[in-house]
C-alpha cells in the first residue's frame, strides 16, 4: 500500500569478528565479489552483507512483545521498507552497490543471549536476507533502495 516513499538505508552494522559486538557505521566500503570491507564475512564466497527491514522487525518486536533493536539482530543493512525481497537470485539496489539475494538469514543464536529464545522465533523468516555484492561502492545511511518491481500489484 505504501509505495510513494522510497525504502533507504536507516543503519549500518559491521563486526570485525564473529563473537564481537556490532557497531553502528555511517557508512562501510562495499567490494563487488568480497563484501563489506571491516565486517567479519568480508572475502566469503557468498555472505557478502546481510539486510533485513524495519516492517519485519517491527512484526517480530510485536510477536517478541518488546522492541527489537536493529544493530541485535546481528544484521548488516536496516532498510526502510515493509520487507526485503527473499527469492534467490533477485537483485537490487543499495545506494551505490547492486546486491543479489543468496538466502534467507536465519535469526542469530547470540539473540538468546542477549534477548531470549522467543525473540529468536519471533525473527523466524523475518531476520533479512544474505546478499551477494555485485558492484562496489559506499554504502551510506540515508542511501535510497530500489526494488526491481516483479510484483504485478506493485504500480
Amino acid at each position: 500500500m505504501s509505495g510513494s516513499a522510497t525504502p533507504r538505508v536507516v543503519a549500518i552494522h559491521v563486526a570485525k569478528a564473529t563473537r564481537l559486538p556490532m557497531r553502528p557505521v555511517e557508512s562501510v566500503e562495499a567490494e563487488a565479489g568480497r563484501g563489506l570491507v571491516g565486517d567479519r564475512y568480508h572475502g566469503t564466497r557468498h555472505r557478502h552483507v546481510t539486510i533485513q527491514a524495519t516492517g519485519e522487525l517491527a512484526k517480530a518486536s510485536r510477536r517478541h512483545g518488546a522492541a527489537i533493536d536493529p544493530g541485535s539482530t546481528r544484521r548488516n543493512v536496516t532498510i526502510e521498507a515493509e520487507a526485503v525481497p527473499r527469492k534467490p537470485g533477485t537483485r537490487f539496489r543499495v545506494g551505490e552497490i547492486d546486491v543479489e539475494v543468496v538466502r534467507d538469514a536465519a535469526p542469530c543464536k547470540l539473540l538468546e543471549d542477549a534477548l531470549g529464545r522467543d525473540a529468536r522465533l519471533a525473527l523466524s523468516r523475518r531476520a533479512g536476507v544474505v546478499c551477494r555484492v555485485l558492484s562496489s561502492g559506499t554504502l551510506r545511511v540515508g542511501d535510497p533502495v530500489a526494488f526491481a518491481s516483479e510484483d504485478p500489484d506493485a504500480g
